[in-house]
């Protein structure tokens, strides 16, 4: 919306509806409003019965443990729960592992807590996860009581931003379906193993209907990838904990700085060795370089960038994003790399922090924990990035016009959105006392990843595969991936260097 006099559209824009959508639920989860999350985990049977196998060792193992440092309790709910695992019942072996879990928190060993927790998180939680819970009446009842309070919610702001609300509502059930549906598919076991997120899935759906069956008339005026995801990333500001970033060691936050610095110069470098314009080249050289969709978003907002190009770079980044999640873990393994340098390797290259955290799973949980350090790391990097790429724009387009920026300009060009995300940071970070962000934690999550849902979905039903192939002859996706393919090499050397006793000692990560 144009902007008037005396600012009021400016605060009807699509970021600040966003902040004001995003800071209305975390106040209501902070009040107490949480409502029961939706359920997606699911495992078939035979996908639990692997884990059930793969897991016997491990009880074994937690058995002589505890039978040498004299836990008797602990030795008899782990026996109990090898004694289930026989068997072919997940509900005997759900509640076993559950009282092995409650016998871990009484054991006076720290190493045995954490190893009967890490067995019932592995068992315990997969054995109540069948097909039937997710698509129980109870749990499609959650699912639609938070989508009736986002369509509320969302369809007062399309209102005041001008939209077509009517339109809006009919078409707002249908992508949230699609979005719910993305996530009922990477619930499952076998890919959420595979690091395969949601966001894949729900891109992958919504690419389909766009290229094959077509998107009606009708729907697009539900289709708003910025909003949705902006919103989400507001939500996200309250889990970005400052306290956490220091605890997680000066090195996480120095490979992060350099592998954005360094990483974004370089994409922004081919770019223009590709004839791709600066637009192009900011947008592509900010998400390559931090974590990839929410931070292209966050460079298109600085610049008040074209939204064909951020559809562009938003789906390659999730395409490009699909083998890497696959075969990095596999390179790690297949070269010994040292766990620790393993998940810093993988936290600064993946571009979500889900991918992180399952693709260091499949290496040890060693990895995964240093690839989260490393990636939560360059996620707070997001708002820094978009402050300085809207201050450089300014100044660029100021030069090109013959303009002068002045404090206005700069602010006019600045993405609410992410003063939002700072703003949320701030609050639970250092205004909210620990009982109410750990309360609020999961409730948060959980309604944010709705959100990217959402979006994600969008991105695919207003992205051509021929528009991916033809937009400049194919010089982005060939600039990104270079950019990418030094990313991997780049931050490799550093994960070494950093993390792998070469500069510095080895981080006493456990």
């Amino acid at each position: 919306m144009p902007e008037n006099k005396n600012g009021l559209t400016l605060l009807r824009s699509e970021d600040w509806m966003a902040v004001w959508l995003g800071f209305l639920i975390i106040v209501a989860v902070v009040v107490g409003v949480r409502p029961p999350l939706p359920k997606f985990s699911w495992a078939t049977a035979g996908e639990f019965a692997a884990t059930a196998t793969e897991n016997k060792p491990v009880v074994e193992a937690l058995i002589k443990e505890a039978g040498a440092k004299g836990e008797t309790d602990l030795v008899a709910s782990a026996t109990a729960l090898k004694t289930a695992l026989e068997g072919n019942d997940r509900k005997v072996i759900g509640d076993a592992s559950k009282k092995l879990a409650a016998s871990g928190k009484k054991a006076k060993d720290k190493g045995l807590q954490k190893k009967a927790a890490d067995i019932d998180r592995a068992i315990g939680a997969r054995a109540g996860a069948v097909v039937g819970t997710v698509f129980g009446g109870e749990n499609i009842w959650n699912a639609i009581k938070i989508g009736i309070a986002f369509l509320i919610l969302s369809a007062i702001g399309v209102m005041l931003m001008g939209g077509n609300v009517v339109n809006y509502i009919i078409g707002f059930p249908v992508v949230y379906i699609l979005g719910w549906l993305s996530h009922v598919i990477a619930g499952n076991a076998t890919m959420n193993y595979w690091g395969l997120e949601y966001v894949i899935f729900a891109l992958i759906i919504g690419l389909f209907i766009c290229n094959v069956v077509g998107v009606p008339k009708w729907l697009m005026e539900a289709i708003k990838t910025e909003y949705y995801i902006k919103t989400g990333l507001v939500i996200l500001g309250a889990g970005i904990l400052f306290f956490e970033i220091v605890q997680a060691g000066a090195l996480g936050i120095v490979q992060a700085l350099l592998v954005v610095v360094v990483i974004w110069y370089i994409c922004f470098w081919l770019s223009r060795k590709f004839r791709v314009d600066d637009e192009f080249a900011v947008m592509l050289s900010t998400a390559v370089s931090i974590c990839g969709v929410s931070a292209a978003i966050a460079a298109c907002g600085a610049i008040q960038g074209d939204k064909k190009k951020l559809s562009y770079v938003t789906s390659l980044v999730l395409i490009v994003a699909v083998p890497m999640m696959v075969l990095m873990p596999w390179i790690a393994k297949a070269f010994e790399m040292p766990d620790i340098v393993a998940g810093a390797w993988l936290g600064g290259t993946l571009d979500t922090s889900g991918s992180v955290v399952a693709a260091g799973a499949l290496i040890s949980e060693l990895a995964m924990k240093a690839g989260v350090i490393v990636k939560f790391s360059q996620n707070v990097l997001i708002g820094i990035a978009a402050f300085l790429i809207s201050l450089w724009w300014t100044f660029k387009k100021g030069a090109e016009t013959g303009e002068r920026p002045n404090a206005g300009v700069i602010w006019e060009r600045f993405p609410k959105f992410v003063l939002g995300f700072l703003i949320a940071s701030v609050v639970f970070s250092f205004l909210l006392d620990q009982a109410t962000v750990n309360a609020t934690k999961g409730t948060l999550a959980g309604l944010r990843v709705v959100w990217f849902g959402l979006a994600f979905t969008c991105i695919g039903l207003e992205t051509r595969f021929t528009d991916l192939v033809s937009m400049e002859g194919g010089r982005p996706a060939a600039a990104f991936l270079l950019a990418q393919a030094v990313n991997v090499i780049w931050t490799l050397l550093l994960a070494y260097l950093l993390f792998g006793g070469i500069l510095f000692s080895v981080p006493p990560l456990q």
